[in-house]
């Protein structure tokens, strides 16, 4: 190959399980309120703030944690305790403290590549919070460069490519969510490989693009080192 390809990766639900923390912290933040909402009543308003505060609170735990806090005192018509409050808090600090777990083929997979391409972590949420994710995985130094963003979009990976002096057509994203990792990648040029996850976030789904030249999907990252080859590394 006359340039050297980079592939970069998601980390949440992409390299170690994150959706699972939020939707079992949801599922207690439901039964923390029901004396004062349905269970669908709730889950709606709670996507509701989610998506109403994106913009002010970006991804990651500590906009959830707000959003629920603001979706128990709307729901309550301002009558909820101290306390729940005070729980609500506590659901975010355990969130903040889980203990990674690699999903399956993942490491295998990462230093299947490592000599073979520039690997990059590219990933959106709490600064603080992917940085300590990272350190726990043991996957760290197989990165040469790591981007942790307030959204994906396609400027934001052009951005990306140039400051890393990428060319677009050879680099290949991979990651779970249609809509973040492969959607605004095809469009900044790049390569989309999409892992779906057994879970997405509603304000992650997105139409696959399967008519797309340089769309790929795999059902685990065990086969990425077969189908990047396919393509051209």
């Amino acid at each position: 190959m006359p340039d050297r390809w980079t592939i970069a990766f998601d980390a949440d639900d992409t390299l170690w399980h994150n959706e699972r923390f939020f939707r079992s912290t949801q599922s207690r933040f439901v039964e923390l309120l029901r004396d004062h909402a349905g269970e669908d009543h709730l889950r709606e308003r709670l996507l509701a703030a989610e998506r109403r505060n994106l913009g002010r609170y970006g991804f990651g735990v500590k906009g959830f944690v707000l959003s629920m806090i603001e979706t128990a005192i709307e729901v309550s018509a301002a009558r909820v305790p101290a306390s729940a409050i005070g729980e609500i808090m506590e659901m975010g600090r355990e969130m903040l403290a889980h203990p990674i777990e690699l999903l399956p083929g993942v490491e295998r997979a990462v230093q299947a590549l490592a000599g073979e391409a520039r690997l990059m972590l590219v990933t959106k949420g709490d600064l603080l919070d992917q940085e300590r994710k990272l350190a726990q995985s043991g996957l760290g130094e197989m990165f040469e460069a790591v981007e942790i963003v307030s959204d994906k979009t396609a400027p934001v990976y052009a951005a990306i490519f140039a400051r890393h002096g990428i060319i677009p057509d050879q680099a290949v994203m991979v990651g779970n969510s249609l809509k973040s990792d492969v959607i605004p990648v095809l469009e900044a040029g790049g390569w989309g490989v999409h892992v779906p996850f057994e879970t997405t976030w509603e304000l992650e789904q997105a139409e696959a693009p399967l008519a797309h030249p340089r769309f790929r999907q795999l059902d685990n990252l065990a086969g990425l080192p077969a189908m990047v080859a396919q393509i051209g590394l």
